[in-house]
């Protein structure tokens, strides 16, 4: 008998986010539907949320974008069959890359799957010594949604290569059992932009945000001693639910923020067909191709100032850059290239003269063009520039609906610390943490709350936690969670809060802890200078940014040759501080700025760039290709 496996330990699961999805480019070629966002966040972390409790571990099938879907801390495959083949060539690419005897299906576009679907499947599967279980609403089978065997295969690979693309075709021959699910709206997915638009007005109960414990077990690679940077990224972005509070606020106010909801353009950008160019307004179908055309100019249009009459056959309309066409023009000549001679008529009228090689439809911009009435002008999340204001200002939107501004508690713990005039004392520090990080917060466009220098004394810290915890939406302390016999915070957070993890692997920062305080998300720094920036910038920041909703912008990356000499160990990432620069070959690279000691603050002062070596990553020699991230902007 077949051996099935006894619970989700065993069983992989596949999200299939490989297809094009033309219904949703909506004119774009770079559309990818499972990173459109959907109540807040991409489809896909839907998709994995819901997956994750039910099975052991996750892979994404993916063909473009792939940077994007690792971010959410799991292996991506990407079709081994080219030409976008469908599911089953997603399908293919996983049961390559699973270590688990079987693997189950899902699509990014379906994120209202039922929460029992694995057990369901696995239960049929047992029931009947299947080697694949397909999910089934009414008659309809869903065969996307499915548990694999991973010994199919060779079968699946010998189908294929028949250039056979029908994923029912496939499995028809094969021991398959179709299990029954009550609600067809469960296996829904989201074709097009319309359906997406529908789903997000309804009124729809969000899901209950994931516990950390269900966090954790999601997690690839979660070991709490030694927290790879990824998982301690994914973990974070898993476990943080954005804010949804929006607040109205005049134009003015609107720079740096963040957007809460779509802006819907309510006019036409242009409002009407307009010239690109100075020049003559004429009918394409009056230009001779081979000799120059002689044209009536019957007037001139100026941007605000249209011309009324329709433009007849052998007429031409001066016109300038931004006036109206004319009906019945639809051909721009610019000026540089016409030439105008007088009429013999009494009234003074003029002749311009086109030359051949005119393109019909030149230097026209439609209605429309750069933005059609009730299509999407600014996206939900997006953090307003300049551009932005100016852009919602040529719409004639006087206001905004924006996240309101987070609060953000902060404070150093540490007997040893003074605070700013304070006179200097032996064994004692200037508490430079807080100005630091109060700094990064003000840039970072949040409202933040100085809570001053906690000393070493459980009450004091217990107290301390408690009411950050109860005014803020996140807490941010420097200091105390390394391993110490002064260091009381383990002790505290165990009776005020919740946390995950402990310790990354990484230099600078390897003590930092992650998790939940009353109702703020708390996020533990080291009390060393460097490793508060470096835990904050590399963390702290993107972990807030969605906290406010914010789309997610990863850090900039450069690829450039080292200028120094690294010692590196494997098996941690290291944040090197450093400096950009030219080679005598005029290439980029980049040296380090001496010791790169943890307290040396004075090394991120000089700096202008973070050399990032990877988790993998050892010695680094003069010359190596190495990866920075520019500071400009962030620190």
């Amino acid at each position: 008998m077949t051996r099935l496996p006894q619970d989700p330990a065993e069983i992989t699961g596949l999200v299939l986010a490989g297809g094009l999805a033309r219904r949703m480019q909506d004119g774009r070629s770079d559309v990818d539907k499972g990173l459109v966002r959907f109540r807040g966040e991409a489809m896909v972390e839907h998709v994995l949320r819901r997956l994750a409790p039910q099975v052991d571990r996750l892979l994404i099938n993916a063909n473009r974008n792939q940077a994007e879907y690792r971010r959410y801390g799991h292996a991506v495959v990407a079709d081994e069959i080219a030409g976008y083949a469908g599911p089953l060539a997603g399908l293919h690419a996983g049961l390559q890359a699973a270590t688990t005897e079987w693997v189950v299906t899902v699509p990014c576009d379906s994120p209202f799957f039922p929460q029992d679907l694995v057990a369901r499947l696995l239960q049929a599967a047992q029931a009947q010594n299947a080697d694949l279980a397909v999910a089934r609403t009414g008659k309809q089978p869903h065969p996307v949604f499915a548990l694999v065997r991973r010994t199919l295969l060779p079968d699946l690979e010998a189908f294929l290569a028949s250039g056979q693309r029908k994923i029912d075709r496939w499995y028809a021959p094969l021991r398959t059992v179709e299990v029954g699910f009550p609600d067809e709206a469960a296996f829904s997915n989201i074709n097009t932009r319309e359906e997406l638009t529908e789903l997000e007005r309804q009124a729809t109960p969000p899901a209950a945000p994931p516990t950390l414990a269900e966090v954790e077990r999601a997690a690839s690679g979660f070991d709490a001693k030694a927290l790879p940077v990824a998982t301690a990224t994914s973990i974070m972005e898993r476990f943080i639910s954005p804010i949804d509070s929006p607040e109205q606020v005049d134009l003015h106010l609107c720079l740096d923020r963040i957007l809460a909801r779509d802006i819907i353009s309510p006019i036409d950008v242009p409002a009407h067909d307009n010239s690109a160019m100075d020049g003559y307004a004429v009918r394409g179908a009056d230009l001779d191709a081979r000799v120059p055309t002689r044209l009536v100019v019957v007037g001139t249009a100026l941007a605000g100032r249209p011309f009324d009459d329709p433009l007849a056959t052998g007429q031409a309309l001066r016109i300038m850059t931004g006036a109206v066409m004319p009906a019945g023009a639809d051909t721009v000549v610019i000026q540089e290239v016409a030439r105008v001679e007088a009429t013999a008529d009494p009234a003074g009228g003029q002749v311009v003269i086109i030359p051949p090689g005119q393109e019909v439809g030149q230097n026209r911009r439609h209605r429309g063009e750069d933005l059609a009435q009730g299509r999407p002008a600014l996206r939900a999340g997006k953090r307003l520039a300049p551009a932005d204001i100016g852009l919602a200002a040529s719409l004639g939107i006087g206001s905004l609906p924006l996240q309101r501004r987070l609060k953000v508690a902060f404070f150093s713990t540490g007997d040893e610390l003074l605070s700013l005039g304070d006179a200097p004392l032996p064994g004692k520090v200037y508490d430079s943490n807080r100005h630091t990080i109060h700094a990064m917060l003000t840039r970072l466009g949040v409202e933040p709350m100085d809570l001053g220098v906690v000393p070493d004394r459980r009450e004091a810290l217990h107290a301390t936690m408690t009411d950050a915890g109860a005014m803020a939406d996140a807490v941010i302390s420097s200091g105390g969670v390394s391993v110490g016999e002064a260091d009381f915070t383990r002790e505290v957070m165990a009776q005020v809060g919740e946390v995950s993890f402990w310790t990354i692997a990484m230099r600078p920062g390897r003590p930092m802890a992650f998790g939940r305080v009353g109702n703020a998300y708390y996020f533990g720094l080291p009390g060393n200078p460097v490793a508060v920036m470096v835990t904050f910038y590399f963390f702290v920041r993107g972990a807030l940014e969605r906290l406010m909703g914010a789309t997610p912008r990863p850090p900039a990356a450069l690829r450039v040759r080292s200028a120094s000499a690294v010692r590196k160990r494997p098996g941690r990432t290291e944040y090197q501080r450093a400096i950009l620069g030219r080679g005598d070959d005029g290439l980029l690279d980049a040296r380090i700025t001496g010791s790169q000691g943890s307290g040396v603050l004075r090394s991120m002062s000089e700096a202008d760039c973070m050399m990032v070596l990877g988790h993998e990553q050892g010695d680094v020699a003069v010359g190596d290709w190495v990866e920075v991230i520019p500071f400009h902007g962030l620190l």
